[in-house]
């Protein structure tokens, strides 16, 4: 990233030669603002080709934050574009453990027996900070002992959520243009979810173990829940969802997309 800033910060430099000299009159009959386009050009593809031939060099940032004591969690996750996967597979003694493309900004709060975690990518903007060969990908792993709030916004993206091993109380879901596939605790109690998409695909799996209460809604979207789920209106509902001891009550709000239940 520091060395994406110098790129372009000698870039702007260059440009701002040119044009001093413009006005100043050194430059007679030359069309300043008719090279500017042709340098930004040239300088884009000279940063697309240093980019694609030192990838190899890049590393995803390891971020691992301890439990600290806390007995339940609050966590925040905002990734853009990319590929973002979320499952259980911590120490006892830790909260998050994963790797992140592109790098992370992370928040850290703790009340009382709650710890408050945000968690999203670096205030980039192309070409400055990111650029064409570096991975966005993030890879996560979080405490499957301790119960979980989880909240994820996503944009262009491709995530993968299997929270089957873990004790999520809460899950808030925010997507853009995004294909995102979602298993749901099976061990977790009562799980509340709310999942808002834009253009998306949305495949969510609920173990067989788990009753759901299911309401959907939206505008051009194709639904499709499994028969375990009878419907009644946009209501769909296990027979045994208000005796079950793990269940989930889920609520979708889908634009242009297709939503599959199973």
């Amino acid at each position: 990233m520091v060395r994406g800033r110098i790129f372009w910060g000698l870039v702007v430099l260059l440009v701002g030669v040119f044009l001093l000299l413009d006005n100043l009159g050194y430059l007679p009959g030359i069309n300043i603002w008719g090279l500017i386009w042709p340098l930004f050009l040239i300088a884009l593809g000279g940063w697309i080709l240093w980019n694609y031939f030192s990838r190899g060099s890049r590393q995803a940032e390891h971020i691992a934050i301890p439990v600290d004591g806390a007995q339940r969690a609050r966590i925040r996750f905002q990734h853009g574009a990319g590929r973002i996967d979320i499952a259980a597979g911590t120490s006892q003694d830790t909260l998050i453990d994963g790797d992140f493309g592109g790098g992370v900004d992370i928040r850290n709060n703790k009340r009382s027996d709650e710890l408050e975690i945000g968690l999203r990518m670096p205030g980039s903007i192309f070409p400055f900070d990111w650029s064409p060969g570096q991975s966005l990908d993030w890879s996560v792993r979080l405490n499957g002992e301790i119960p979980l709030a989880l909240s994820l916004e996503t944009g262009a993206s491709e995530a993968h959520l299997d929270l089957i091993n873990l004790r999520v109380t809460e899950l808030s879901l925010k997507s853009g243009a995004s294909s995102t596939t979602l298993t749901l605790p099976s061990k977790a109690g009562l799980t509340q979810v709310d999942i808002s998409s834009g253009a998306a695909s949305l495949n969510v799996i609920v173990p067989q173990e788990v009753a759901a209460r299911i309401r959907s809604s939206g505008g051009l979207s194709n639904v499709s829940v499994s028969e375990r789920f009878p419907r009644s209106g946009n209501l769909y509902q296990s027979p045994d969802y208000e005796s079950a001891a793990n269940k989930v009550d889920m609520a979708i709000e889908m634009g242009v997309g297709s939503v599959s239940i199973s």
